[in-house]
């Protein structure tokens, strides 16, 4: 399976970020200094909007935000809602930093990126959404030393990793696109074992995977290994009816929990993208509305 792109994504809201309103939905929180600024996006390029005024570099022909994108967010930043520190590993052109600084106002976050391209998109949205203060952008492979120091801890951790190895589907020859489907620089055990290493006591982390059995054991695998219990899994269902294509997943690091609490998992009811007639589920509307997207 592809990530799959939120409902919204070409719709005239991404171009008119400076709107209060959208369709009768006022835009919350703090409007972004770039529009003051009269920023725009260049040759190639979208800047669409996000959380509320905020708003994203996006190339038009590469790698876009996906629902996988801002649900992984929405559930890390709702099951940590205290995150004094946020890592997001593998961050792209920073999706899931973004909502999540937007959700977590007290936050400082670090994010991680290897491909360059995305990392200087991702630049010019924190400059226009004014969270240089907040963020450390840094571009590397989460799995070399130095990228990540050995004391450095993060109440709260992301990932949304590649679903597969290379040769398992239809390759890209976009290197954005190709990074975001496919395991070029590690794998859902490898974003585990880092974010093991570097959660703080009591920490989260919050990542997403495909929810078919053989992913799912992969996950659970990788969760293992890194010495992090599943807390919580929520499956999400794209179409109302069919079986769920994606899960969200919660860990936490077991020397942090009760031994009585080590081997289980807490398996969430189903979120609904899509009703069978084709409208947005209502709690999908009211997840979008707490990361500051229209309903």
């Amino acid at each position: 399976m592809d990530r799959v792109l939120d409902p919204m994504q070409g719709d005239g809201l991404m171009g008119e970020t400076r709107d209060t309103h959208f369709k009768g939905w006022a835009r919350p929180g703090p409007v972004a200094p770039g529009h003051a600024a009269g920023t725009t996006a260049g040759p190639g390029e979208t800047l669409d909007a996000l959380s509320g005024h905020w708003a994203l570099f996006q190339l038009k022909e590469g790698h876009r935000f996906s629902t996988d994108d801002l649900l992984t967010a929405w559930y890390g930043s709702s099951w940590c809602p205290s995150a004094r520190t946020v890592l997001d590993l593998g961050s792209g052109i920073g999706t899931v930093a973004t909502i999540c600084a937007w959700r977590l106002p007290g936050a400082r976050l670090v994010t991680v990126e290897a491909q360059s391209q995305s990392v200087a998109l991702a630049r010019r949205s924190v400059v226009f959404n004014g969270l240089e203060p907040r963020y450390d952008i840094r571009e590397g492979d989460f799995r070399d030393p130095g990228v990540l120091q050995d004391d450095e801890f993060f109440d709260l951790v992301t990932g949304s990793p590649p679903y597969f190895p290379l040769g398992a589907g239809v390759e890209s020859d976009h290197a954005q696109k190709l990074a975001c489907r496919f395991e070029l620089r590690g794998t859902v055990a490898d974003y585990c074992g880092t974010a093991a290493r570097h959660l703080a006591p009591g920490g989260f982390f919050a990542c997403v995977f495909p929810a078919e059995a053989a992913q799912m054991e992969r996950v659970v695998a990788g969760a293992a290994a890194a010495g992090l219990v599943i807390v919580r899994r929520r499956p999400v269902v794209f179409r109302e009816g069919d079986a769920p294509l994606i899960a969200l997943f919660g860990m936490m690091r077991a020397v942090d929990l009760p031994e009585w609490h080590r081997s289980q998992t807490w398996v969430e009811p189903g979120l609904i993208i899509r009703q069978q007639d084709g409208r947005i589920h209502p709690e999908y509307s009211a997840v979008k509305l707490s990361i500051g997207f229209p309903p």
